[in-house]
């Protein structure tokens, strides 16, 4: 009962003291946020009355004196909870505050990646226009260097165009020019002519009794003498017939004799005919084959190979020289051309000695390019490597034939068809007579038999042939005649040498020029019938003869071979092969006959400013 009496005191106490601290605090809280309201709190007596009535209770219990201690108590005890409820106050704030340091901070770091990620895409944005600036900048210039590399083709089209018309014109005004002193000529050769035929007719005029009196007495002694012979042959004829009359036995026998004679003649004559047109046809050389490996008597030379070159015949300075040659041997032998175009005459090659050996028809092939780059010599290898005979002509030999130039082809093809091993007909300078013929010299006037002869030979090739394979060479090749064109089953063209090849090239000429003394041809001549007999030389034209080789000196090595190839750039394999002839001929002159490194680099500085000067037109503008 105490205890409740206590509790109720207490809770009016609490409950007096709680409404004074809120009235005492609320007037701080306003003006903590500056409100200007004023509230006046309420006087309450029945709390009084009810604290009072809980005293007089507290009085009357006998436990009065422990309210004071349990009132004591009861207030600690909420103290304790108060402090301890501020306790867990501070606890939550330093929580709060280190959430928040913690949120803060995270904050900073999610804003910092965010900013390396921004500055990264940045950069890769800023890389990106640089790499789209630089392909811009690429693509600028290629195009620039397009529209120069174009614009150089088309000047240099402009001047080769230019330069046509300039040879035509010249050409066209050559032979206006010998038009009109042919013209001229025939009118002085009429005139003589009439002057001398007038001369003469006066003087016969003048003389004219005395002419024909002369003409009298010589017809007189002329007839007297005819008739004196007359009469003496016809009495001879006249006693033979009376002798054969009375003996018929002799009489026959005349008859018979005369008629055998007749007989003998008239088949000796044609027989010799027949025979002689066999001959040739088998046996003979046209006119217009200039080399042949077919003998004319039909014995078929062999070639012989090209010699290898030894360390003691090259010396002490050019054994390397001489080792790093390239040698025959092969289905080129010493010929040197550039890897793409040898791996494709090796294929044509081969493929031609297959189709000898399968009866197979032949393609026929035009090799084109700039002069001296090997197309003869590449065609006497493929006719050597394929087993066949070889005939080479060139196309300046049938225009000066005129009407005669059709015979001769159709003879050629004749010939030609008659070898047992199948023949490679080589038509060199092929542009001069297989020229277009709506233009050039095929439709020119001044050669007539030109154009028969273009057709014969689209005659004699317009079908496949298992006898006669075509090579046709020029220089070119957009002057042929579109029919020839298609009459071409290979194309080949021949550059200029490369580095590589260019250097081969020099170690050839120099081994055979100067390390042997050999000529430069691709190989020794082949051997005639009477130098296979053992009669005379019997050779043929061609490379391979022996001469003199020439010391070399220590400094010529391989360094200084290389140096040389790499100054005769634009050179063809004709130029490079007669600058070591030039060599060759400078050390002959030299008062010491030995190669040293001044005489090679000078000969071939020579030999390069004039290949620059040639090229420049001798210094035509």
């Amino acid at each position: 009962m105490l205890r409740a009496a206590v509790e109720r005191f207490g809770a009016h106490v609490g409950a007096g003291a709680a409404g004074a601290a809120a009235a005492a605090a609320a007037p701080t809280a306003r003006c903590a946020k500056d409100e200007a309201k004023t509230v006046a709190p309420s006087f309450d007596p029945e709390a009084l009355e009810r604290g009072a009535k809980a005293l007089r209770e507290i009085n009357l219990s006998p436990h009065a004196k422990n309210v004071i201690t349990l009132s004591t108590e009861q207030e600690r005890t909420k103290a304790a909870e108060a402090q301890a409820k501020q306790a867990e106050m501070q606890a939550l704030a330093a929580q709060h505050a280190t959430n928040t340091e913690r949120v803060r901070w995270e904050e900073q770091r999610k804003t910092d990646e965010a900013r390396a990620q921004q500055q990264a895409q940045i950069k890769e944005y800023e890389d990106q226009l640089a790499r789209k600036r630089y392909n811009s900048e690429h693509e600028a210039t290629r195009q620039r260097n397009a529209e120069m590399v174009k614009m150089q083709e088309d000047a240099s089209q402009r001047q080769e165009s230019l330069r046509r018309q300039t040879e035509e014109q010249i050409q066209q005004s050559r032979r206006e020019t010998d038009r009109q002193k042919a013209e001229h000529e025939r009118e002085l050769i009429r005139a003589k002519s009439i002057a001398e035929a007038e001369g003469r007719i006066a003087e016969n005029r003048a003389n004219e009794d005395v002419i024909r009196r002369q003409m009298l007495a010589r017809i007189e002694a002329e007839t007297s003498k005819a008739m004196q012979l007359l009469q003496e042959t016809l009495s001879t004829v006249g006693k033979g017939f009376s002798g054969l009359l009375e003996d018929r036995q002799r009489g026959a026998a005349f008859v018979g004799g005369i008629t055998a004679l007749a007989v003998g003649v008239y088949g000796a004559r044609e027989g010799s005919r027949m025979g002689f047109r066999m001959l040739e046809r088998y046996l003979g050389q046209p006119s217009l084959v200039r080399e042949t490996s077919r003998n004319v008597w039909g014995f078929r030379p062999q070639a012989a190979q090209a010699a290898t070159a030894t360390a003691a015949q090259a010396g002490e300075g050019a054994s390397a020289v001489a080792k790093a040659s390239p040698g025959a041997g092969g289905i080129l032998g010493d010929v040197v051309l550039q890897r793409t175009l040898e791996s494709r005459v090796k294929h044509l090659a081969v493929a031609t000695a297959n189709t000898r050996k399968n009866s197979a028809p032949f393609r026929n092939v035009m090799l084109y390019g700039p002069p001296g780059t090997g197309k003869t010599m590449a065609a006497k290898r493929l006719a050597r490597y394929s087993g066949l005979d070889y005939a080479l002509m060139t196309g300046g030999d049938v225009a000066p034939l005129g009407a005669d130039a059709v015979t001769r082809i159709h003879e050629l093809f004749d010939w030609a068809s008659t070898s047992r091993r199948g023949l490679l007909l080589f038509i060199d300078e092929a542009d001069a007579f297989l020229a277009k013929r709506s233009g050039g010299v095929a439709a020119s006037e001044t050669a007539p038999g030109v154009r028969a002869a273009l057709n014969a030979l689209l005659y004699r090739t317009g079908e496949l042939s298992r006898d006669v394979v075509l090579v046709v060479a020029t220089n070119r090749p957009e002057d042929l005649d579109a029919a020839v064109l298609d009459r071409m089953d290979e194309a080949l063209e021949f550059g200029l040498p490369d580095a590589e090849a260019r250097q081969r090239m020099v170690r050839l000429y120099f081994d055979k020029l100067i390390a042997r003394g050999e000529d430069a041809g691709d190989d020794a001549p082949a051997q005639g019938l009477l130098g296979a007999m053992g009669i005379g030389k019997g050779g043929k034209r061609g490379g391979g003869k022996k001469g003199t080789p020439i010391a070399v000196s220590a400094d010529v090595d391989d360094a200084a071979l290389k140096a040389v190839a790499e100054q005769t750039e634009g050179f063809s394999g004709r130029e490079i092969a007669k600058m070591m002839a030039s060599v060759q001929g400078e050390v002959y002159g030299s008062n010491a006959p030995e190669l040293t490194l001044d005489i090679l680099r000078g000969v071939v500085s020579h030999k390069v400013a004039e290949h620059a000067a040639r090229g420049a037109g001798f210094g035509k503008k």
